[in-house]
């Protein structure tokens, strides 16, 4: 899917902090980009059903580029495949703000193309007696 493509998804737009590192040289641990997946997932389940669900499985899970504190991440997600309780799902994280190393501590950048940094397939449920609205495509 291309960044463009995701107009009408539900995004989370978030500045990655310091308190976010996990390793040395300022990366972040990508748990903290599969936890933004569940709050996408979450909103998904919201709009579509009328309840947070709960995610069941994650079919995979790539980190295709490194994510620092300061890095400004936005995070999308699908619903693509509906069953009888089951939601399956797809996700993409980009970096669309980077600091600039060379500039200052408060110098930074929009990059012109914003870099996919992650992306996942996963399945969501959200038991029949819970559905209060009738499962779309979001």
């Amino acid at each position: 899917m291309s960044y463009k493509d995701w107009n009408s998804s539900p995004i989370i737009r978030v500045r990655i902090s310091e308190s976010d590192v996990h390793y040395a040289g300022g990366l972040v641990d990508g748990a903290k980009i599969m936890q933004f997946f569940g709050d996408v997932a979450t909103e998904l389940l919201i709009r579509s059903d009328g309840d947070e669900g709960l995610f069941r499985a994650y079919d995979l899970v790539e980190f295709l580029s490194p994510v620092h504190a300061g890095d400004y991440i936005e995070v999308y997600g699908k619903i693509i495949e509906i069953g009888r309780t089951s939601r399956k799902m797809f996700f993409e994280a980009y970096k669309v703000i980077v600091p600039l190393e060379e500039g200052g501590i408060s110098a930074c950048d929009v990059l012109n193309k914003p870099l996919l940094v992650a992306k996942a397939n996963g399945t969501c449920v959200v038991p029949i007696d819970k559905q209060r609205k009738k499962g779309e495509k979001s």
